[in-house]
């Protein structure tokens, strides 16, 4: 639950820095309904309650009639969670560069590192153009094609796939203000946009290769909006935009961060899993200690040799 407490936290954090950029980069908060994917799961989500609320968290449990009068939303049960929200990751990340860079960090957009060389007293790096950059430490945070840079495979490929909506008028204030999450695997998750359209993800299968992945994209998209007209029927659909990507999961849907033995002045930030951007905010506060060498006491729960 720690891993928990420590997410709860960086939505917090993260609302904290929104304020000090030019821009709120669409953060919103919001409230998260984790949903029964099927009648079967009943039985799990009811302990995932207990759980959560024996560790603190204000979790409510709302049955299937519950969920239509309060939300319009179809499905066999699900818990009600006030703390949630939602960012434009772009944006965001381009705002903390945009901020950064004012205050002296120097940027190079779409330099390829080739090769990593370390020594005790730091890493020097080789560029695709075979120019040499020397620091003291480094930080890895390339998604899964960092895998490149590890010497073993610590995670598992997977293809996922999203779709958005044109804008709804009909979709209703009490459900627009959730993100909307469900049990089982692969699942399917949900939240809307300022412009009133609903952004859907999901049906995930292994990654093979690009070309695979891509073909898949219209039926993946046509399954992703059955599934929202599923959870709200009355809803009237037309998709605007679908697409594909690739990310990294971990074994304990957690993510790595830190260094490997033998590799102290590489520093990974692989911030695999459902909430990648809250990881991002863990990840800071654990690398900034890190390379300050002050000690945390939840290193090891992200550590790469867990």
């Amino acid at each position: 639950m720690r891993s928990y407490e420590l997410c709860r936290r960086a939505i917090g954090q993260i609302e904290r820095l929104t304020d000090e950029l030019d821009d709120d980069c669409g953060f919103e908060r919001k409230l998260s309904l984790y949903c029964a994917q099927r009648p079967s799961h009943l039985t799990e989500l009811k302990k995932e309650l207990r759980a959560r609320n024996q560790a603190g968290f204000n979790v409510e449990y709302l049955t299937a009639a519950d969920l239509v009068e309060e939300f319009s939303f179809h499905a066999p049960a699900a818990l009600l969670s006030p703390e949630a929200a939602q960012i434009d990751p772009y944006r965001f990340t381009h705002c903390l560069v945009e901020h950064a860079r004012k205050k002296g960090l120097r940027v190079f957009g779409g330099t390829r590192v080739a090769r990593l060389e370390q020594s005790h007293s730091g890493v020097t790096l080789q560029t695709a153009s075979g120019k040499r950059v020397m620091a003291k430490k480094i930080v890895v945070a390339a998604g899964y094609e960092s895998q490149e840079y590890l010497r073993r495979d610590l995670v598992k490929l997977k293809s996922t796939y999203a779709l958005a909506t044109a804008p709804l008028t009909n979709f209703g204030q009490y459900s627009h203000r959730c993100v909307i999450w469900e049990t089982g695997r692969p699942y399917c998750y949900l939240r809307t946009t300022a412009d009133h359209r609903i952004i859907i993800g999901g049906q995930d299968e292994d990654f093979v290769n690009p070309s695979k992945r891509d073909r898949l994209i219209r039926s993946k998209s046509e399954a992703l909006r059955e599934k929202v007209e599923a959870w709200f029927p009355h809803l009237t659909l037309k998709t605007a935009c679908a697409w594909a990507g690739t990310f990294g999961e971990t074994e304990d849907g957690l993510p790595l961060i830190g260094s490997l033995r033998g590799m102290p002045n590489i520093i990974f930030a692989l911030c695999y899993g459902a909430n990648g951007t809250n990881f991002g905010v863990i990840a800071a506060d654990l690398i900034r200690d890190q390379v300050l060498g002050r000690r945390n006491a939840d290193a090891g729960l992200f550590s790469l040799d867990r």
